[in-house]
């Protein structure tokens, strides 16, 4: 599945050690852009993404699998994202702004050629 949002929140990294060696956790808050926006909490696990490139208030596009597991009689829901596209500019990662101003095509200089 694919979602577009904006990233509001970029949670701490977690790390911690199982069964089958460590690993490594990272979630972060994206509001849809929709008319009325909905925050939906993402997990990136591993290294298989790396967050550090993203800020807040970049627009993404999320790719993720939902996973349910039960444990001890109660059922929890994982969203994990597979991949992360920034979708162009935001405040903090906008374009610099065009250069203006006249080119003289015929430069008067004294080369000579």
């Amino acid at each position: 599945m694919d979602l577009n949002g904006k990233i509001i929140q970029l949670l701490a990294t977690q790390t911690g050690q199982g069964k089958n060696g460590p690993w490594k956790k990272q979630e972060f808050i994206l509001e849809t852009g929709d008319t009325y926006p909905k925050k939906v909490c993402i997990a990136v696990w591993g290294d298989k993404i790396d967050m550090s490139q993203f800020r807040i208030g970049d627009p993404v596009q999320v790719s993720f699998d939902v996973e349910s597991r039960e444990y001890n009689g109660k059922w929890y829901t994982d969203v994990k994202a597979w991949k992360v596209v920034g979708q162009g500019n935001s405040e903090n990662n906008a374009a610099p702004p065009p250069l203006t101003g006249t080119i003289d095509p015929m430069p008067d200089d004294d080369l000579p050629f």
